[in-house]
């Protein structure tokens, strides 16, 4: 049992490490009104291992921190990726496509009153649902799609003892 609680923590530790170095390698495009953050292509990997689920929660988290966020969009944009990271490992018998689906609509729907009430951006929030949802739809649709179909062929060995998605 030891074994498997050490796999998840690795797991977990590595997906949280790679989210924060993919956040600041991309930062001029991870923050902002108008963002593609990259490093939500791996909120795909719930489809692979539950241990992605606090991986990219603490990933976001300390992204968010060493970012320079405020403190709401911190917690906020956090959640929302904790919420899409659940909703994914749910849908983990699904298709890829579907698996997206819940970190697509849980940045798109929260990003923008972070941006509207903690950094007092004037755009209209419809507008800044647009952006953010277009943002995730590369990230986490196309890229977390692509990724998806590259870690299926490795993923016994990359992800063993966890369920993987047919």
């Amino acid at each position: 049992m030891k074994n498997k609680s050490t796999l998840f923590l690795t797991q977990a530790a590595m997906i949280g490490a790679v989210y924060v170095v993919l956040t600041f390698v991309f930062a001029a495009i991870s923050f902002g009104e108008v963002q593609i953050r990259i490093a939500e292509a791996l909120t795909i990997l719930p489809m692979f291992t539950p241990a992605a689920i606090p991986g990219l929660f603490v990933g976001c988290l300390l992204g968010n921190i060493l970012g320079g966020a405020v403190l709401p969009d911190i917690i906020l944009g956090s959640l929302a990726t904790l919420i899409g990271a659940v909703g994914t490992w749910m849908l983990r018998k699904k298709s890829p496509v579907l698996g997206c689906i819940p970190p697509i609509l849980a940045n798109t729907i929260i990003v923008p009153f972070v941006l509207r009430y903690a950094y007092g951006v004037e755009l209209p929030i419809p507008f800044m649902m647009l952006t953010v949802g277009i943002g995730e739809i590369i990230g986490c649709g196309v890229l977390g799609v692509l990724l998806f179909h590259l870690l299926k062929k490795y993923s016994g060995r990359i992800f063993q003892a966890s369920p993987i998605a047919q």
